[in-house]
């Protein structure tokens, strides 16, 4: 996978709408080969932006973190 897809399972810090959908723009960017749709495909580039930011939402609000004491 791309390493400058920012990892946003960190747990200890809320996430924002911004960053879950930058990161899902940067995934649809990666796996479609376009930094910007042509007109044609921007509906569909758009819309799948929209579904990964609705996805990864869901899961990374549905994860349980496990608490680390400090020794």
């Amino acid at each position: 996978m791309c390493r400058s897809i920012k990892i946003l399972r960190e747990g200890a810090t809320p996430l924002s709408d911004e960053e879950i959908r930058a990161a899902a723009l940067q995934f649809v960017r990666k796996i479609s080969g376009y930094r910007k749709p042509s007109r044609a495909n921007e509906a569909t580039f758009e819309a799948a932006v929209d579904e990964i930011s609705a996805v990864s939402s869901k899961l990374l609000h549905s994860l349980e973190y496990r608490v680390v004491k400090a020794r």
